[in-house]
């Protein structure tokens, strides 16, 4: 889930309108709206810390990045543990690998027309 999407779910499971949410960051309206929607995809760690601690989640909670998240795929998490367990050249061999793939993964996106890019 992405970031925007997760926001909105928190912001409406509390029942709290954008300007609330805006108001306890000292953020604006706008630059919530921008998140929610996708507009803005790169907020500062200043305004994802501010609403992780007002939602009461992680960081990584908000941006995907929880592997305690039940959303999570216990295929991934199992990864993870592997990857833990290699060397530091392996880990490096293996995420090169991955920068190769997400970007065959984002020109085939972009030939086809799709917005959305791997991460």
């Amino acid at each position: 889930m992405a970031l925007g999407a997760r926001l909105k779910e928190l912001r409406v499971r509390e029942k709290e309108s954008l300007q609330q949410v805006a108001d306890a960051i000292k953020s604006s309206k706008a630059h919530i709206w921008e998140l929610e929607t996708g507009k803005n995809k790169n907020p500062s760690a200043d305004s994802l810390n501010k609403l992780a601690d007002h939602f009461n989640v992680s960081v990584g909670y908000l941006i995907g990045e929880d592997p305690n998240s039940p959303e999570e795929k216990p295929e991934l998490i199992a990864m993870y543990r592997q990857l833990k367990k290699l060397s530091a050249g392996d880990r490096e061999t293996i995420s090169d690998m991955m920068k190769l793939l997400n970007n065959r993964a984002a020109k085939t996106a972009k030939e086809k027309g799709e917005d959305d890019k791997p991460i």
